[in-house]
């Protein structure tokens, strides 16, 4: 816990009002979210976490709601709010919030949707040219992965179904790990340490060949404005990683969509095991990157 309580004497550096993300904000967040399982075998404590989320939503949003589906005789939730005007254009940024068995999940995905709630928070007082709706998604671990009881197919297939016009969607997938030794960064193919380099101490943003025209603005003016070191893969989907996440289920539907994270696996290999814990997060660094999203959507 040294690194928390050393992030927690530095929040100062990042308390400037509604403009910043706070980091014992979300330190509180992390400690509430990583108290339940969230596993999708144990739903009542799934949907604590779903509430946690809606009630959160709820302080910065009069629109929090829930979108209820049914799987093998279960209802499960994804949570939902949104910012500014309600007939405009919109802009999805979601996360998924269930966990791949017994271990935490602090950066699978508690760091992401805590990204979602920091936002939350952010736009609460923002005069936005678009709107933005903060998805909080079930379902995204296997066994459900690649199937349509993802709860970002629900999403999608519903913002479809309802023509709605969608400008494109992020998703915010792992974003709390970061390991400046060499030899932390690994890939799906090793001649890209070439260029990208062998330290795990960057943001990645992820998007396909031919990802449209929102992936490549939103790319484009969040490096502008990065206040963390940050690098863009683009590549086919069928390279490892590329669809490691809930964008996967909007590219079906032809929206423009790109991945923000850490690049999970390839450097974290906490990853779906009980080591994932809130001890490894950089909480600061973090914190930048949820910045760096809200800086961009207010200039997209």
């Amino acid at each position: 816990m040294r690194r928390v309580i050393l992030v927690l004497m530095t929040t100062t550096l990042l308390n400037a009002g509604f403009t910043q993300s706070d980091s014992t904000r979300i330190f509180n967040h992390f400690k509430v979210l990583l108290a339940e399982n969230r596993s999708y075998n144990d739903l009542d404590f799934l949907n604590a976490s779903a509430d946690y989320i809606h009630e959160v939503f709820s302080k910065y949003s009069t629109t929090a709601v829930y979108q209820e589906f049914d799987v093998n005789a279960r209802t499960y939730k994804n949570v939902l709010c949104s910012f500014g005007p309600s007939d405009a254009p919109r802009i999805v940024i979601g996360a998924h919030y269930d966990v791949c068995g017994l271990q935490p999940g602090a950066d699978d995905n508690a760091s992401g949707v805590i990204g979602l709630l920091e936002l939350a928070y952010l736009l609460q007082n923002v005069d936005l040219k678009y709107r933005v709706d903060l998805v909080a998604y079930t379902l995204e671990e296997p066994p459900y992965f690649r199937t349509e009881q993802m709860g970002s197919y629900v999403h999608a297939k519903s913002l479809n179904d309802d023509e709605a016009e969608v400008l494109g969607m992020v998703v915010l997938e792992m974003i709390g790990y970061f390991d400046g030794s060499k030899g932390s960064q690994d890939y799906p193919a090793g001649f890209l340490r070439l260029f990208y380099g062998n330290k795990g101490n960057f943001i990645t943003l992820v998007k396909k060949f031919r990802s449209g025209r929102f992936a490549r603005r939103f790319n484009r003016k969040f490096k502008n404005k990065a206040t963390i070191r940050s690098k863009t893969f683009t590549g086919p989907p069928a390279l490892p990683g590329i669809d490691f996440s809930d964008h996967l289920n909007y590219w079906k539907f032809g929206y423009s969509a790109l991945m923000i994270t850490d690049t999970s696996f390839y450097r974290n290999k906490n990853y779906h095991e009980p080591r994932d814990t809130l001890d490894t997060i950089d909480i600061v660094r973090m914190a930048e990157v949820i910045n760096s999203a809200f800086n961009t959507i207010q200039r997209l």
